[in-house]
């Protein structure tokens, strides 16, 4: 996942999961003086819930000696995640807020010049959106990886997930046992999310099946590998709006920004980051 000059981003949530990742990767990182690490904090412009966030993350970066960049959605798109919540929408807010939030931080980390984007997806996380997909019928999404693409676009940010593979429990373990502070809030739009259902059905199956949540989430890569034989896998191309990698002429993001300036909700701005209009 890493070379020895890499400058690698951290997506840091201040999270036990991504905590937990950045001081992992800062004790490598000690073993490696050419290689640098930068973290990268999304503001989603969430009342009651970011703040704190915010505030865990620049302790933990200022104890670390670790570079600190915190993004907004207002700033980035001119939306908050509150004033999306509070209109009608044929998606949940998490669907908004993923899409932008990695958006925003490949937006970022490109900016930055970093050679690696580490996000600290575990293995609870990966075995719930796998089933996600397959819950929404969305089972192209699982091969629609740029890594997976004949073709890389020069604005793709490799990612990687150290943790992918580490129960949930086990990152919680570490957290507590490495006595380090982090939010433990839930987000208040998070509550309707079909994935905290998912969260609830896995742990269940998890105590009376032990290694379910391991085998679901390698059922993915089974299915790349069978079903996405490299001469047959679409190659990936630069979105036409924001100039980020997708599948698509349009990616995701800006197609779900589109939707909301139709609306008339929000007020687009011109992107501190990429110099386009959004």
């Amino acid at each position: 996942m890493l070379k020895p000059h890499d400058m690698v981003a951290v997506a840091l949530s201040g999270g036990k999961d991504s905590i937990t990742l950045l001081r992992i990767l800062w004790k490598l990182e000690r073993r490696f003086p050419p290689a640098r690490l930068v973290a990268l904090t999304v503001d989603e412009g969430i009342s009651g819930y970011r703040a704190e966030a915010i505030s865990i993350s620049r302790e933990v970066c200022e104890e670390l000696e670790i570079e600190h960049v915190v993004v907004s959605f207002e700033e980035l798109f001119g939306v908050t995640m509150d004033s999306v919540a509070s209109r009608p929408n044929d998606l949940q807010p998490c669907s908004y807020c993923g899409v932008l939030r990695r958006k925003a931080l490949n937006d970022c980390a490109r900016r930055l010049g970093a050679t690696k984007l580490a996000t600290a997806h575990n293995l609870d996380d990966e075995a719930q959106t796998a089933l996600l997909n397959m819950m929404h019928g969305d089972i192209e999404r699982i091969l629609q990886t740029p890594q997976g693409s004949t073709k890389i676009p020069a604005s793709f940010i490799p990612r990687i997930k150290p943790l992918a593979e580490v129960p949930e429990r086990e990152t919680t373990l570490y957290a507590y046992a490495s006595g380090v502070r982090f939010q433990t809030t839930p987000c208040p739009h998070g509550h309707d999310a079909l994935r905290g259902d998912i969260r609830v059905m896995l742990n269940r199956l998890e105590l009376k099946h032990t290694g379910l949540k391991y085998t679901v989430a390698r059922s993915v890569e089974r299915i790349s590998t069978a079903v996405a034989r490299p001469g047959e896998r679409r190659a990936f191309r630069t979105c036409k709006s924001c100039g980020d990698p997708t599948p698509n002429d349009v990616c995701e993001g800006c197609l779900m920004l589109r939707t909301l300036k139709t609306a008339g909700d929000i007020t687009f701005k011109e992107s501190p980051l990429t110099g386009q209009s959004r």
